[in-house]
C-alpha cells in the first residue's frame, strides 16, 4: 500500500510544479521510499524567468533531462509568458497498462545489460496507475515469464490457478455444454488493474518515472513532421472556457522515441494512424470492435470455486449479434462477471448494459449471485479486428504498442499476454535506434516474426466467420479449431465497420427490457456510483459533437437515438426541451472511458478526447 500512495504522491508533486507561482515547498513520501525518493526545490526569479531545481535520491531516471546538472539536479524552465513547461526524455510512454509498463521495464533492463543510461517516463490519465483498467481477465503468464520470470517469488497477485473451464451455449431458459474450444491450464484469474500496480512498482524499482493523473492530449511535431513527444492538456479551465483559480499550464514531454500504449482506441494513436495513414501502410482492414461490461460480485463461501471459468454463447443475444458472457471465479469469494457484445450489431434499439442486466437473471446465473452483493462496476471496449487489422505500427518517432494497435486474441478471449510482448518488442527496438544505430522499424520485423503474429495468423478467422451469424460462425470456428487448426488456405475478410453496421430503426421494433429489481439487475446510476468514475463538472466537456445538429436532424429520426442505449453509463440522453422538442443531453461526468462512442455513432459525430487528467473510473478490482 505504501508503495502505490508513491504512485500517488508522485502525482501531486509533479500537478505542483507545473505552476511556477507556488511556494516552494518539501513532500514527505512514505517510509519505504524516503531512502531512495526525495525531492525538493527552490523557485528561483530572475528577469522575468523562473527555474524550478530539483533533486532526487534516483539520478538514473532524471539523467538524460534537459538542463540536467550532477551538482545540482536537473532544471525546468519556465517562460515568462505563460508558454509550456518542457521537459525531455530519452523515451516517453503513454498509458502505464500492460504494454506501456512493460515496454518500460524492458527498456530499463536492457540499460543495466548494455551499462548505459536512458531516462523513460510514462504518462497516465488515470488517478493513479490501474485505475482506468478493466478485463475479465484469464491471465497467459508467457508475456510475464519472459520479462520479470521471478514474478511468482515477487509476489505478483497472481495466485488463482484455472481448477476448471466450461463452455455453454444459453437459451432463455436453458444452457447445454459444448465441448470447450480454449485450453486455459496454466493460466490464472486475475484482477488486471491490480497486476498492473504490481507492474508499476516494478517499473519504478528499475527507476522508470510513472505520473499518473496527467492526460496526454496532443502529439507534438517537429519541423520535418516527425513525433517529438506529446503534450498533457491545461488543468482548471471551467465549461465556459475561462480559466479558474486553480488553472495550470499543461506540460511539454518530449521523448526521442515515443510509444503510444493507450488501451483500445486510443485517441492520439488513431490521429497518427490517420495522419500517417497506417492502415493503408500496413496493408490492414478496419478495426472492429467489442464493448464488455462487467461486475464484480462477492458470493457466498459455499458457492465460491476458486479457479473456475464459464464462458457462455447465444442468450439473451439474437442470432445475427456475436457476443457472449464470462464468469471467473476470482480470489476472497469474488467473481468476475460480464457480457460482450460486438459493435457491429444491427439493431439500433440494443442496449449492452440491459442485456447484462438480463442475463444474470438465467436460471443458470442467478443462482450463483443469491445472496450476493455487487462490489464493482466498469465497462471497456475491446479490439476484435485480428490480425486482418493490425496497421502498421511504426511512425516518424515512434511507434503504436498493445491493445491501441490492437493484439487481442479471439478465440482465446486474451490480449493482456500480447500487449506486453508488443510493448517488450518495441522497447528493443527503442533501444537499438537509440544506442546502437538500428531503425525503429525493426519493431514491425520482430512482431511479425513473434510468436504474437502465429498466435493471430493461426487465429484470424473466428471473428469474421461470425459476419454469417451465430450458428454459421460457430461451426466454421469449429473447422478452424479442430479441422484446419489455424492452417486454412484462406483468410476471411471484415464485414462493414462498426458505425456503418447499425440499421435503421424503422426495420426493428423496440425492445423492452424489464426494470431492474436491485438485486441481480440494477440501474445505471447505481452501477456508476460502483464504479467510482468522477470528473470535475465545471470543465470543458472531452466528449464534443462534429456536427451540433445531427443527433436531433438524424440519430433520433433515422436510428432511433441509439447513443442513449449503447452507452453504458448513461452519457447521453434525449431530453424535452422548452417547446417539448427532444434535444441530446451530453452528461460527460459519467463518462467510463469506453470508447464506444467514439466508435459505434453512425456518422462518426461522437470524438471522445481525453478530460482532465484524473477524471474517469475508479477501479480497484476489475
Amino acid at each position: 500500500m505504501q508503495r502505490l500512495i508513491s504512485l500517488r504522491s508522485k502525482s501531486n508533486s509533479l500537478k505542483s510544479l507545473f505552476n511556477p507561482l507556488k511556494s516552494p515547498q518539501k513532500h514527505s513520501i512514505s517510509a519505504d521510499w524516503s531512502s531512495c525518493f526525495h525531492q525538493s526545490w527552490n523557485l528561483i526569479a530572475s528577469k522575468g524567468c523562473f527555474s524550478r531545481v530539483f533533486s532526487y535520491g534516483l539520478w538514473p531516471s532524471c539523467a538524460k533531462m534537459r538542463n540536467f546538472d550532477k551538482n545540482q539536479g536537473f532544471v525546468r524552465r519556465f517562460s515568462s509568458e505563460a508558454q509550456r513547461e518542457s521537459i525531455e526524455y530519452d523515451v516517453v510512454i503513454v498509458g502505464a497498462g500492460p504494454a506501456g509498463l512493460s515496454a518500460a521495464i524492458r527498456l530499463k533492463q536492457l540499460c543495466s545489460e548494455k551499462g548505459v543510461d536512458l531516462s523513460v517516463c510514462v504518462v497516465e490519465k488515470g488517478p493513479e496507475v490501474g485505475a482506468h483498467i478493466l478485463s475479465g481477465n484469464v491471465f497467459e503468464p508467457r508475456a510475464l515469464d519472459e520479462l520479470l520470470p521471478h514474478w511468482k517469488e515477487e509476489e505478483a497477485p497472481i495466485n488463482v490457478p484455472v481448477s476448471s473451464d466450461k463452455f455453454w451455449f444459453l437459451t432463455k431458459d436453458r444452457a447445454f455444454s459444448l465441448p470447450c474450444p480454449f485450453d486455459n491450464k496454466g493460466n490464472y484469474v486475475i484482477s488486471l488493474s491490480q497486476l498492473v500496480r504490481w507492474m508499476g512498482i516494478k517499473a519504478e524499482e528499475f527507476g522508470v518515472e510513472i505520473y499518473p493523473g496527467f492526460a496526454a492530449s496532443e502529439i507534438l511535431y517537429d519541423a520535418n513532421d516527425s513525433v517529438v513527444g506529446i503534450g498533457t492538456n491545461d488543468m482548471g479551465i471551467a465549461k465556459d472556457g475561462s480559466k479558474k483559480d486553480t488553472f495550470q499550464r499543461g506540460v511539454e514531454l518530449k521523448g526521442r522515441v515515443t510509444l503510444l500504449a493507450e488501451g483500445c482506441r486510443g485517441s492520439l494513436s488513431e490521429k497518427l494512424i490517420k495522419k500517417y495513414k497506417l492502415r493503408e501502410k500496413g496493408h490492414a482492414q478496419h478495426q472492429t470492435y467489442a464493448l464488455g461490461i462487467k461486475e464484480v460480485w462477492e458470493i457466498d463461501e459455499s458457492k465460491h470455486k476458486p479457479g473456475a471459468v464459464l464462458h457462455t454463447i447465444g442468450w439473451p443475444l439474437d442470432q445475427k449479434t456475436y457476443g457472449g458472457s464470462f464468469l471467473y471465479h476470482m480470489k476472497d469469494r469474488q467473481v468476475s462477471i460480464g457480457l460482450v457484445v460486438a459493435l457491429n450489431y444491427h439493431n439500433p434499439y440494443l442496449n449492452p448494459y440491459e442485456e447484462f442486466q438480463k442475463f444474470k437473471h438465467h436460471p443458470a446465473i442467478r443462482p450463483l449471485l443469491e445472496g450476493g452483493t455487487v462490489i464493482q462496476y466498469g465497462a471497456r471496449t475491446l479490439n476484435e479486428g485480428g490480425i486482418q487489422s493490425i496497421p502498421y505500427p511504426v511512425f516518424s518517432g515512434g511507434a503504436i504498442i498493445g491493445c491501441s494497435a490492437g493484439f487481442l486474441n479471439v478465440p482465446k478471449i486474451k490480449g493482456t499476454h500480447t500487449a506486453m510482448k508488443s510493448g517488450m518488442l518495441a522497447a528493443e527496438a527503442a533501444f537499438g535506434s537509440l544506442r546502437e544505430g538500428t531503425s525503429l522499424k525493426s519493431y514491425w520485423e520482430t512482431l511479425r516474426s513473434s510468436w504474437i503474429w502465429d498466435e493471430l495468423h493461426q487465429a484470424r478467422n473466428y471473428r469474421p466467420a461470425f459476419e454469417y451469424g451465430v450458428i454459421p460462425g460457430m461451426a466454421i470456428s469449429a473447422l478452424e479449431r479442430y479441422i484446419l487448426k489455424g492452417r486454412s488456405p484462406f483468410t476471411l475478410k471484415h464485414g462493414k465497420p462498426d458505425h456503418e453496421s447499425t440499421n435503421a430503426a424503422r426495420l426493428h421494433s423496440p425492445i423492452e427490457y424489464p426494470k431492474p429489481d436491485g438485486v441481480f439487475s440494477f440501474d445505471v446510476p447505481t452501477s456508476l456510483h460502483r464504479s467510482n468514475t468522477n470528473h470535475d463538472h465545471d470543465q470543458p466537456a472531452h466528449l464534443r459533437l462534429k456536427d451540433p445538429k445531427i443527433p436531433e436532424t438524424l440519430n433520433l429520426p433515422e436510428y432511433a437515438g441509439p447513443e442513449s442505449r449503447y452507452c453504458p453509463a448513461r452519457v447521453y440522453e434525449y431530453i424535452s426541451d422548452e417547446n417539448s422538442q427532444l434535444k441530446l443531453q451530453i452528461n460527460a461526468q459519467n463518462c467510463l472511458h469506453c470508447k464506444a462512442c467514439d466508435i459505434k455513432d453512425p456518422k462518426q459525430n461522437i470524438e471522445w478526447t481525453v478530460p482532465e487528467g484524473g477524471g474517469g473510473p475508479g477501479y480497484s478490482v476489475m
